[in-house]
């Protein structure tokens, strides 16, 4: 068996004890396949993930093979390659009309709202050359407009018509733009081939709104309901795959639970790979969620990593109750999920984005998104 060893910096993290290419079982992936609240706390988690943000190009020199003088080169291109358009379903609130940088704010808009993303890529001649701080990163290019009302839902849905889509679900302390940045870098690092969307919702982007994201996350359920709803009625639509990470896993197992009870199995067929990335959920809550989808919870991977430590201060922020990103594999696998456990595999301290740098986690997406039949 090849012993797949982490580059780090300068020197090999301990090698894990089985190769990421291969499950354990119909019911694990493995990566070894690839709280009593206190102002202290809540500063400690806000200036670990601000850690977190403020290194994207020490993860991308990993990534791009800087340690070892490697060039990456993509297997292939993304849709994103092609045509450099991200499909937005959001409930923040707008900004401006016609839109306007920063396009949608942290506060709660009056429901769904939908827009189309012009993007602009990193530069490609120098990837796998330079480090990304001067290759840069994803961004937004251009909003050119802003739907809003009932038709928002069915708007995403029907630019999204005949093609798998790709939907990522950002976390807390998020702004609109990190949001989409995330999901421009997920989808182009899975080489995904369908259309590439982003549901975001109204997180303050700062250190000390941890309840009010949390509570913008279940207040948005019901608009994330509209909008699937509005993807599985379309007769000619393909797979909807979900990605979502940290306090987002919150909302879209939630949003699953609602339409698995009010649309029944029709609709949940039309679900595709759904990968809840570092889960910021009591483990005690993710338990009777993922209980209450019965035979649709073979559809969910979970990325774990026992040491995250954005997920041990959350923890202690919600009375110390574990969090499901951070439980044993054997307590995950138990659900019937399955399971990538990326403890071995942090290229920083933090070990809470691990799906946006590693390209070891990465796979762990596109394979999920492969099984279920996907354009990854």
């Amino acid at each position: 068996m090849a012993k797949i060893v982490r580059q780090g910096l300068g020197r090999p993290a301990r090698a894990p004890s089985r190769d990421p290419a291969q499950e354990a079982g119909p019911a694990t992936t493995m990566m070894r396949e690839t709280d009593r609240p206190t102002r202290r706390s809540i500063v400690r988690l806000g200036a670990l993930l601000g850690a977190t943000a403020m290194a994207p190009g020490l993860g991308a020199c990993v990534a791009d093979g800087l340690v070892t003088g490697a060039v990456v080169t993509p297997e292939r291109q993304s849709a994103l390659d092609v045509m450099p358009v991200l499909l937005v379903a959001t409930t923040r609130k707008p900004v401006g009309s016609p839109p306007k940088a920063p396009y949608f704010s942290s506060e709660r808009g009056r429901g769904l709202s939908f827009a189309e993303v012009r993007l602009s890529p990193p530069d490609r001649s120098l990837i796998g050359k330079v480090s990304s701080v001067v290759t840069g990163d994803w961004t937004i290019g251009a909003v050119p407009k802003v739907e809003t009302g009932g038709a928002a839902a069915d708007a995403f849905a029907q630019a999204a018509l005949g093609r798998d889509v790709l939907i990522y679900v950002h976390g807390y302390r998020e702004s609109f733009e990190s949001a989409a940045v995330s999901a421009a870098r997920l989808s182009d690092g899975i080489r995904f081939r369908g259309v590439s969307g982003l549901f975001t919702w109204p997180s303050a982007a700062a250190t000390f709104d941890y309840g009010y994201d949390r509570e913008s996350a279940l207040w948005s359920r019901d608009a994330f309901e509209d909008l699937l709803k509005a993807l599985v009625a379309s007769p000619s639509g393909g797979r909807i795959n979900l990605v979502a990470h940290s306090m987002g896993t919150l909302l879209t197992l939630e949003t699953l639970r609602m339409l698995r009870a009010e649309a029944g199995e029709a609709a949940m067929a039309r679900i595709g790979a759904v990968v809840l990335a570092a889960p910021d959920i009591d483990i005690d809550l993710f338990t009777k969620g993922v209980e209450r989808l019965g035979p649709d919870v073979n559809k969910i991977t979970v990325i774990s990593s026992t040491n995250d430590r954005a997920l041990s201060l959350s923890s202690t922020i919600a009375g110390g109750v574990v969090r499901a990103g951070a439980a044993d594999r054997e307590r995950l696998e138990a659900l019937g999920v399955r399971v990538a456990d990326a403890s071995d595999y942090g290229g920083g301290l933090i070990n809470h984005d691990l799906f946006l740098s590693n390209p070891e986690v990465q796979g762990v997406v596109k394979r999920a998104v492969a099984r279920a039949g996907g354009g990854a």
